[in-house]
């Protein structure tokens, strides 16, 4: 890194609000990082109305925070883009693909793409969904950052020509997550948007132990679920619940559980931000299985991995407290938000240097 701070401009899904969406809290803890580092960023969002009613960050003191409203009022921020030492577009924006044309021929600087839902991309690719991003575009950024690791990258790289794909797992703000000493309110919590590939996963690991077990506590928070389920008595719901009680949700919780949607198990190497986000708060985080989770946490001593109701029952009955003290170790050595600022500061060098001479000292 030289001495010269990096100017970073990002169009990413949301910063201003974490409903329904885990885009918001991680861009939250990587900016805040990066510019800890002594770097200059705005976040340029898309002004909708589902996020702008449901706000829960107006006015970060890390970055700019700005909205446009259309593809056209991005005009306004020509020149930023333009002078930027990087730019980054995040997947599940608004028109992306046109955004992505738009910074790719305006910017001078470094480009990329931040996927943070990597498989779900792909398999949209896969069945002719541009959404947000298409083949065509994907050369024309610098690196594609990734939120999932493992053999993927290689793929990105070889199928859609991507000059560098590089993992940029999530992490947690260590400051925003800590373990609180509170009453434990519920024998196992799930924090999580609805999602129809993650349902009979919720089903199976938690709707069904607490029929089997009524007289412990459940909890489940997040939005968008369908009126129809079946919710046991003992299942409290809560329909939002804003990242400033994530860490006493979390610690208030015997177990909590992690559930991964079908796309990122068959890929693998795909932790959500929720996995670090609890194990920051140092409670022992029950999960279901896919490959490369042990390269992130070990299993049965920092995790508790899971097929079937019988398992989640056997955990419940038992005293997990040291897998949550260990998982929480793990995290912050590893997985904090300054450790993937650090990354993203490196990837963003590389790709300058392979771009051009002239851009090799942008970090």
């Amino acid at each position: 890194m030289s001495e010269r701070p990096m100017r970073l401009v990002v169009l990413g899904l949301s910063l201003s609000s974490s409903w329904g969406n885990g885009h918001a809290t991680t861009f939250r803890a990587l900016l805040k990082q990066f510019a800890a580092r002594g770097h200059d960023i705005l976040f340029l969002e898309r002004d909708v109305p589902w996020y702008a009613s449901q706000r829960d960050l107006a006015d970060p003191d890390y970055c700019q925070l700005a909205f446009y409203k259309d593809l056209a009022g991005l005009e306004k921020w020509r020149t930023d883009i333009a002078y930027a030492d990087a730019v980054i577009v995040g997947s599940y924006v608004p028109e992306g693909v046109a955004v992505g044309r738009f910074v790719q021929e305006t910017a001078r600087g470094v480009t990329a793409f931040y996927d943070i839902d990597t498989p779900v991309t792909l398999a949209k690719l896969e069945r002719g969904d541009f959404e947000y991003l298409s083949p065509e575009i994907i050369p024309g950024y610098d690196v594609y950052l990734s939120f999932t690791g493992g053999p993927t990258l290689r793929h990105i790289e070889r199928r859609y020509q991507s000059p560098a794909a590089r993992a940029l797992y999530c992490s947690v703000d260590p400051e925003a997550y800590p373990p609180l000493d509170v009453p434990k309110t519920w024998d196992l919590s799930y924090l999580g948007t609805y999602s129809p590939d993650r349902q009979p996963t919720l089903e199976r690991l938690l709707i069904e132990p607490a029929r089997r077990r009524p007289d412990l506590r459940f909890v489940v928070a997040g939005p968008q679920y369908p009126a129809d389920i079946d919710w046991p008595v003992n299942v409290e719901r809560i329909e939002h619940l804003p990242p400033s009680e994530h860490a006493e949700f979390y610690s208030a919780s015997r177990f909590t559980l992690n559930v991964t949607r079908a796309d990122m198990i068959a890929a693998g190497w795909s932790p959500s931000v929720r996995l670090f986000e609890a194990a920051a708060c140092a409670v022992p985080v029950i999960s279901d299985r896919w490959e490369g989770i042990d390269s992130l946490f070990a299993p049965g001593a920092e995790i508790l991995l899971t097929d079937t109701s019988d398992d989640v029952i056997r955990f419940l009955a038992s005293d997990a407290e040291g897998i949550g003290r260990a998982a929480r170790a793990r995290v912050m050595h590893g997985h904090r938000a300054a450790d993937r600022a650090a990354e993203l500061e490196i990837y963003l060098r590389e790709a300058a240097d392979a771009a051009s001479p002239q851009l090799a000292n942008v970090s």
